[in-house]
């Protein structure tokens, strides 16, 4: 019987003749290796029978050596046995055996993968209002509207006013507007800007005042500690300190000013020209003129109390 199948099986793959073309080959084809050339080359077929039969293939491009294992068993399920721990492996702890996170700890790690919350919440201190800035707010006439600047100062408008400038064509428009920036905590600006609308001019002032930000000196009173003068062009501006209680006698620009600064008690008087923005910046450079008591002493290198004998 096994015989028999063999020689049907033989006499079936005899009529095979396998002619690989070059361009089909998953060898390199060179131009000798022909199957004229090339010398035949035994292939084994385990059929039925134990043992393998060979059959003889016109192999000519590659050389190949086939095998056909009919008793593996497709469905076997094999053990798998997992490798031994080496002798110095210690098992990572469990994920239960941790401490617990509290709520803050986790918001404060969630902060810091993905930036401040929209809760308006921070854990970290960081600006819980940095997302403000990249949305886009339409205003009128469907124009981008801009957010003001939320650093601490707050803004008052001094002054706006149209000017006019004669150019060959004829006149252009502009609108010059005067404001003063402040925390009310010692610090204040004065800026100018101007622009073809007023709100664009105010702008403009606004990010020109902030680039001029001064240190007002002040005592616990928040009053002046000495009296000051200052001028700038035609304007003379008067300071002086008041007692508690007295409030900000002053007018105009002035005014607005000491009142940006964080100052409660205080006299002024414009002295000269009553511009606006003359008589603010010479309310500035009065305010500079002023020195803490503290900081003479230490430059003279004496105690306070020896400035007063």
């Amino acid at each position: 019987m096994a015989m028999s199948t063999t020689s049907s099986s033989l006499s079936s793959l005899s009529s095979l003749s396998l002619h690989p073309s070059p361009r089909l080959s998953i060898l390199p084809f060179t131009a000798a290796a022909t199957p004229a050339t090339k010398p035949r080359k035994p292939i084994s077929l385990l059929l039925s029978s134990s043992r393998p039969t060979t059959v003889i293939f016109n192999a000519a491009a590659a050389d190949v050596e086939t095998s056909f294992f009919d008793n593996e068993d497709p469905e076997f399920d094999g053990v798998f046995e997992p490798p031994e721990a080496p002798e110095d492996f210690v098992p990572p702890p469990s994920f239960d055996e941790d401490s617990t996170e509290t709520e803050d700890e986790i918001a404060a790690a969630y902060e810091e993968l993905y930036g401040p919350a929209y809760s308006g919440v921070t854990m970290l201190g960081n600006d819980i209002y940095v997302m403000d800035s990249k949305v886009k707010k339409l205003g009128a006439f469907g124009k981008l509207k801009k957010e003001k600047v939320r650093d601490g100062f707050e803004e008052r408008v001094v002054q706006v006013r149209r000017v006019t400038k004669v150019v060959k064509g004829g006149k252009q428009l502009h609108f010059r507007a005067i404001v003063v920036v402040g925390d009310k905590q010692g610090n204040v600006g004065v800026g100018v800007g101007k622009a073809k609308e007023v709100i664009g001019a105010v702008q403009k002032s606004a990010v020109n005042a902030r680039r001029n930000i001064i240190s007002v000196p002040m005592t616990k009173y928040l009053t002046f500690p000495h009296r000051s003068e200052g001028d700038y062009g035609a304007a003379k501006v008067m300071l002086r300190p008041a007692s508690p209680g007295t409030g900000v006698i002053a007018g105009g620009s002035v005014r607005i000013v000491l009142e940006m600064a964080g100052v409660e008690n205080a006299l002024g008087k414009q002295l000269g020209s009553k511009n606006a923005l003359n008589n603010a910046r010479a309310t500035v450079v009065a305010v500079q003129k002023m020195r803490q008591f503290r900081d003479v002493a230490r430059e003279r290198g004496i105690p306070m109390e020896e400035l007063w004998k």
